[in-house]
């Protein structure tokens, strides 16, 4: 068996299930739902899934979808349909039934798995007119069929897997394993046009499995957290990178549980986008805003210690005597307690899909959290670059894995050529060809360029650019990033498409700032009442002006407004990884837009 051969994802995993045999690979970070399944258990129970697949006409390479939240189940039925050798299509489950009747038709479903009542009757609705739906597998046993004739459950459907014909196909599929088979497609959640599926192949994992060897340390006795969708590339690329490595990977079904769960799973790594950290510094921050003067300056005097700690280590140079006994009394006294918030354990923690704050990441490098950022694509089977464990660079996001080209072409976009590169676009072929340069590089359609030591350094998305009717063009996610660093501040997005000045839709961090509000004693009887309050404006204003002194003139913003709620999922304003849906906001808060340019016609 070649080198390349034995790193197909199947062979990984039949392999392991050997290996390991009674350790724990899949857990349940609720143990009510379920006992932990041991590599045994997962390898019985994904050739059973994988020849009920079989059994229900399953062919080579025949697309099967996944619309659930994280559950062991999601992963035994990821490897069961890649064991048959079809394609395995991952849905959001927060998706629209609009958005999964798309999926459904372009990929051609006929068998789709749903996780819970909310995505088993979206699918009902999605597939009302779709006849090529052969079947919806239930895989939680509380939902309600509906009495719906295709529908049926997880456990009902894998009883239902046939005999010895299916056994003899399934190893006869086992032994034709083909590198250059699809694994997925992943629609990209998009935050503007048409979703598009990205084909990735065993090739593109095999290479991405591979690179990430030279770069992290993870270990079988790891514990990971699977806190990002499975339905995105990071963590489901990061999943088989935790089965390949032996590590056990643990599912939490409902995000908001997170500051609940990690204390009592004490994960080693974890896979998060940059909102996860902006959202517990805020909180951190706030505490401290409310503590007692002597708790206050503990604080900050620990925070100041670990920074210059931490600089003095990433400049090459060892501490002193007494910044070293510092040091120990400050993690003594203050950051192993704030370790705990994430279980105490973390060795590295991956972080993603947008960009994180250089003070943020400061502070929490400085306290003994290593954020290993980096910067990726659902295109690139995930990571293109990424801190390595000492000598990175603040403001970048890291060095490209060893094996990953990485060239800055016109308009400065960056651009990857490697084998971690996707096929192309199913049904797409446009598209295909609108993504590639003629000499075959993938254009990211992010700008940015490469500093000296060949780190990466990203500076806008290149469709995401705004102009000013004064000419001036405005990276939204750097002015974002900027005022986000606020702990009174929760979410921004910036407004400046063809207006004279930038301006801002501002959430504001409403926990803190009604702390602050009671302590000043401004009265309020609902958010509405509060954001209108005369002294919150001008505590907005004061700080906006003092974030934004870094920024050019043309970029700072000059007018905003406070909302009383947060930018929404369910409403389609943010993708499912978080990101701004620009032009839903724009046409969502249209009135309250136009309110911050008096005069505009």
């Amino acid at each position: 068996m070649t080198q390349e051969f034995s790193f197909h994802l199947v062979n990984l995993l039949r392999k392991h299930v050997g290996k390991y045999r009674d350790r724990v690979a899949l857990r349940y970070a609720n143990p009510e739902e379920g006992q932990d399944i041991s590599w045994t258990e997962l390898g019985r129970r994904v050739e059973e899934l994988a020849l009920a697949l079989i059994a229900a006409g399953v062919q080579v390479q025949d697309k099967v979808a996944i619309c659930s939240r994280n559950m062991p189940e999601w992963t035994i039925t990821d490897l069961a349909i890649l064991f048959s050798r079809a394609v395995t299509v991952p849905i959001y489950p927060t998706n629209t039934a609009k958005q999964v009747s798309y999926i459904l038709r372009d990929a051609g479903i006929r068998i789709l798995f749903v996780g819970e009542q909310e995505q088993f009757d979206s699918a009902l609705e999605a597939a009302g007119d779709y006849e090529l739906l052969e079947r919806i597998v239930a895989i939680d046993r509380s939902i309600d069929l509906r009495g719906i004739e295709k529908a049926c459950y997880l456990d009902n459907f894998i009883q239902a897997h046939g005999g010895r014909a299916e056994q003899v196909e399934l190893e006869q599929r086992l032994e034709n394993l083909d590198m250059t088979d699809l694994v997925t497609l992943i629609y990209t959640s998009g935050t503007t046009g048409e979703p598009k599926g990205v084909m990735l192949d065993y090739q593109n994992f095999a290479a991405a499995v591979s690179q990430h060897d030279e770069r992290l340390a993870l270990t079988e006795d790891d514990i990971s957290i699977s806190f990002l969708p499975l339905s995105h590339i990071f963590e489901r690329a990061w999943t088989f990178y935790v089965l390949y490595r032996g590590a056990t990977n643990v599912y939490m079904r409902d995000q908001n549980d997170i500051k609940d769960i990690l204390p009592q799973v004490k994960p080693t790594v974890m896979c998060a986008v940059p909102r996860l950290y902006e959202k517990m510094h805020t909180a951190i921050l706030s505490k401290v805003e409310a503590a007692p003067e002597s708790k206050k300056k503990l604080f900050y005097w620990a925070v100041g210690v670990g920074e210059k700690c931490f600089k003095t280590i990433q400049s090459g140079k060892q501490p002193g005597l007494y910044l070293k006994a510092s040091h120990a009394l400050a993690d003594k006294l203050v950051f192993s307690r704030l370790r705990m918030a994430l279980g105490g354990r973390t060795r590295f923690l991956p972080c993603s899909g947008a960009r994180l704050d250089d003070d943020i990441n400061l502070f929490f490098q400085s306290i003994g959290i290593h954020l290993k950022y980096g910067y990726g694509l659902s295109e690139t089977t995930a990571t293109v670059s990424c801190y390595q464990d000492e000598g990175y660079r603040f403001g970048t996001m890291g060095k490209p894995l060893p094996a990953i080209q990485v060239r800055i072409g016109e308009k400065d976009e960056i651009q990857v050529k490697s084998e971690t590169i996707m096929r192309g676009y199913y049904n797409k072929p446009e598209a295909t060809a609108e993504a590639f340069t003629e000499d075959g590089w993938f254009r990211t359609g992010d700008a940015g360029h490469l500093d000296d030591d060949g780190n990466i350094i990203m500076t806008e998305r290149l469709k995401e650019l705004m102009k000013t009717s004064g000419g001036k063009y405005i990276a939204p996610q750097l002015v974002e990033s900027t005022l986000i660093r606020d702990h009174f501040v929760e979410q921004v997005a910036i407004v400046a498409d063809t207006r004279k000045y930038v301006s801002a839709l501002i959430v504001p961090a409403f926990e803190a700032l009604e702390e602050y509000a009671k302590s000043i004693g401004v009265e309020f009887e609902n958010r509405m009442e509060l954001i209108r309050d005369s002294q919150i404006q001008e505590l907005f204003n004061e700080r906006l002006g003092k974030l934004q002194k870094e920024l050019a003139r043309f970029e700072q913003v000059k007018k905003f407004t406070l909302l009383s709620r947060e930018f929404s999922l369910e409403l389609g304003e943010i993708t499912p990884t978080l990101k701004l849906r620009r032009k839903v906001i724009m046409e969502r808060f249209k009135k309250e837009i136009e309110a911050m340019y008096p005069g505009r016609r």
